[in-house]
Parts: C-alpha cells; sequence; structure tokens
C-alpha cells in the first residue's frame, strides 16, 4: 500500500512542478541566494571564549542565531549547494580552512571549536577538494592539498583502524568531557544514564562510545547499539573508500607514483565491505560490529553511501536500491526503519535528513536509478518548501512521514540550516538538468 502511495505522489509531484510546487521552490531558492552572504563569518586567530581561528572567511550552518562555527561534514552539502550556486570561491575558501585544521591537528575536527578537538566527522575533505578542483582547474592548488588529504588518511587508518581491516568511529576526550557526555546523552535520549548503577568504568566507556557516536555525525541511533566504537559503519568506510579513489585521481593528475597504491587501497577496502557488510540472506547491507563478530540488525539509509562513492557493482547496487522498501516515505527517506527501539532517536524514524537523501538520490542516479532518484528528490523538496511556506524555516531535519517539525527538537533552528540549503539547491537544480 505504502509503495501505492509513493507512487501517486510522485505522478502528484511531476503535474505539480510547473504549478504551485515549482513557485514554492523558487521562493525556497530566492531566500537561499539571499541567505548565502549572511552565513558567513571571519575569525583569523583564536579567540579567548575557544573559537579557532581560520585564514579564510566561511560558511556557518546559519545565517543568524546559532551554529557559528564551521563545522566538518555539514560543510560538504553547503559547498556543493555553493557551487551549484556559482559560489565558488566561497566554496573553496570552506575548504581551504578545512585543510589548514588538518594541517594543524592531523585530522579535522567536529568544528572550529576547542571542544570539537574530542572528535572528528565523516572524512569528506578528499571529495570537498575534488568538486572545488573539478570547478576551477587549479592543479597548483591541488598539488598544496594532496598532502594534507594524506596526513587525514593516515589519522583514519592509525587512530580508528580495527583488526577487520575497516575503520571505525572514536573519539579523545578527557574525563571532564566525557562526563559532560554523559548528560548530553541523558538529553538527548531522556534517560538518566548515571541513575543506571554502573560502575564508573562502564560510565566511562558508555561515555567513549557517546563521543565517538557524535563523530560518526548521527548522534544519536540504533544502529550501534549505544557501543559504537565497536562497529564498522557502512558509510564511514564507503566514505574512506570514495577517499581513496579521489586520491588515486588526484596522484595521476599531480603524475605521483602514489597512484597504484590509492587504487589497491581502494580495491582492498571494496572487498572488504562486501565480505563484512553484505547479507546475501536480506539481500541488504549492515553495519559490522567487529567486537561481537557479527552484522548489526538496524536497517538503515547508511548503505546508500555505497552508492554515493560507487562502491558496488550492478548487483550489489540492486540489493541498495531494494533497501528503499523498508526507508521511503512521502518526504524522504528515513535514517532508520520503523521499529521498536530503546529510545527515541533523532538519527532514525520517524526524521530524514538531508545529507541521507542528497547521497541516495545521486547515488541512485549514478547507477541509472532515476525514476526512484527523482521520486525521493521531488518528494524531499516539496516538503521542505512547504515546511518553509509553513515555518519560514529551512530545518536541519523533518518528518519523513508528513514533512514536520520533528516532536522534542533539543534545539531551535535558525532561518537557514547550511546543508538543507546545500541540498535543496543541489536537487532543485538536478531535477530541472534533466
Amino acid at each position: 500500500m505504502r509503495n501505492k502511495v509513493l507512487s501517486i505522489l510522485a505522478v502528484a509531484a511531476v503535474l505539480l512542478s510547473c504549478g504551485g510546487a515549482d513557485r514554492a521552490r523558487k521562493d525556497v531558492r530566492r531566500h537561499i541566494a539571499d541567505a548565502w552572504e549572511r552565513s558567513v563569518r571571519c575569525c583569523t586567530a583564536d579567540t579567548p571564549d575557544s573559537l579557532i581561528g581560520l585564514p579564510r572567511p566561511y560558511t556557518v550552518p546559519c545565517e543568524d542565531g546559532m551554529f557559528n562555527e564551521l563545522y566538518y561534514w555539514d560543510t560538504f552539502f553547503t559547498n556543493e549547494g555553493l557551487i551549484a550556486d556559482g559560489r565558488v570561491e566561497m566554496a573553496r575558501d570552506n575548504t581551504d580552512d578545512i585543510l589548514f585544521l588538518i594541517d594543524r591537528y592531523g585530522y579535522m575536527p567536529n568544528g572550529n571549536r576547542l571542544w570539537y578537538l574530542s572528535r572528528s566527522q565523516p572524512p569528506f575533505a578528499a571529495l570537498m577538494v575534488s568538486r572545488v578542483f573539478a570547478a576551477t582547474a587549479d592543479t597548483a592548488w591541488l598539488a598544496k592539498a594532496y598532502p594534507v588529504l594524506a596526513k587525514e588518511y593516515s589519522f583514519w587508518q592509525e587512530q580508528r583502524s580495527t583488526p577487520t581491516g575497516l575503520n571505525r568511529y572514536g573519539g579523545m576526550a578527557d574525563e571532564k568531557l566525557l562526563e559532560e557526555f554523559i548528560g548530553t546523552a541523558g538529553r538527548r535520549l531522556g534517560t538518566d544514564f548515571r541513575a543506571k548503577g554502573w560502575s564508573a568504568e562502564e560510565l566511562r566507556r558508555f561515555a567513549e562510545h557517546c563521543v565517538a557516536e557524535c563523530e560518526s555525525g548521527w548522534d544519536f541511533n540504533p544502529r550501534f547499539s549505544r557501543r559504537c566504537e565497536d562497529f564498522c559503519p557502512v558509510d564511514l568506510n564507503a566514505i574512506l573508500y570514495g577517499t581513496e579513489n579521489e586520491m588515486a585521481g588526484f596522484a595521476r593528475i599531480l603524475g605521483s607514483d602514489d597512484r597504484e597504491l590509492w587504487e589497491a587501497r581502494a580495491a582492498g577496502r571494496k572487498a572488504l565491505m562486501i565480505k563484512y557488510f553484505y547479507n546475501p540472506e536480506k539481500k541488504a547491507f549492515f553495519d559490522y560490529d567487529y567486537v561481537l563478530g557479527k552484522q548489526g540488525e538496524v536497517v538503515s539509509a547508511a548503505p546508500f553511501t555505497l552508492l554515493f562513492t560507487r562502491a558496488l557493482n550492478r548487483t550489489e547496487a540492486e540489493a541498495v536500491r531494494g533497501m528503499l522498501a523498508g526507508l521511503e516515505y512521502p518526504a524522504g527517506l528515513a535514517a532508520c526503519a520503523d521499529a521498536p527501539y530503546e529510545y527515541s532517536y533523532q538519527w532514525s524514524f520517524p526524521n530524514t535528513w538531508p545529507p541521507l537523501v542528497y547521497m541516495a538520490v545521486k547515488g541512485l542516479d549514478a547507477y541509472g536509478y532515476r525514476e526512484e532518484a527523482r521520486r525521493i528528490a521531488a518528494s524531499w523538496l516539496d516538503a521542505t518548501a512547504a515546511l518553509y511556506k509553513k515555518t519560514g524555516k529551512l530545518w536541519e531535519k523533518m518528518t519523513c512521514t508528513g514533512g514536520d517539525v520533528p516532536e522534542g527538537v533539543e534545539y531551535g533552528t535558525p532561518s537557514m540550516l547550511g546543508w538543507t540549503a546545500g541540498t535543496f539547491v543541489c536537487l532543485d537544480e538536478y531535477l530541472h538538468n534533466e
């Protein structure tokens, strides 16, 4: 029945695209175009209140209010929108600042605040460099970026490795910050974890897993059973596979002898991802619990990252496409399938998030699943435009069932959330450029 509803909605979206829906999207595009410049900040020196100075102006996820830092994986999706809107220099400035932080710390922090040094985020730096280089063809700039990207890759291999050969998330928090994470998890999940009767060591390990989950960007979700450090996540390894392929391409352009090394790394990772993530009985992909030696059980949108970085052959891609049956709804993709979970997670049903929709649409299209890609893009765009019309804001997430503001939002939202804006611009362009 749900597939029938989705088909009807897809037809309706096409019929409306030249009318009300198209006008609503144009209103959002105008708002974004006007707001890009207001999202720019400039801080060239470290400040007493913990802000880390950056050499170039940078965009933050808002135009006013909160989130006044340069965030890591948020910026990839913001940059995609900036480039699509013809603001390549802004995207290049963002990328230069991220490269600066990687060079300074050996990894890209969650954001340019001292407290964000406790973890990184999904490593999109190489993909950002690839996008900027495609728009500028600046080989001298690429040559400077290349060793910095190699430094970040070494961080993930040395600090986030597992016995499987795949990678995990982690953190570098001190005891004081770990205590804060216990409280943060309690607020987000509605549970006083200090009252559970755990030992000091159990609380510390729980907090370390919380830091790792924040590094994943999915804070918090049911995929890792509250033990994020014990899992090899599908999406992290798909992104690192994309990094290895991009680095092989950069090495070719720059005439480096490392090209074959990067290609071998990518090929090796692909084989390991199929070995550990693919479930042939369920014809689906799952995260891998390397500590317990078994796959996770949560169906999530993370495997669409495998399509986004083109890590699969056609048969394997078909398995990911098949996962839409449990994740696609009228306003986008659920982060995780509807199921009885222990806590109310923001990165789970019924919430849909722009980066997940973006990577699913682009990944599906890359493998020729254009009907599905266009349907999801149109549904999400129209739901986002409708919520903007209702509230005057571009929200960081919304419900996938009705395109509403989720219940229990821990913090407010500014009038333009960066990755929502970037995703909106790119998917709107995608539908119009067919």
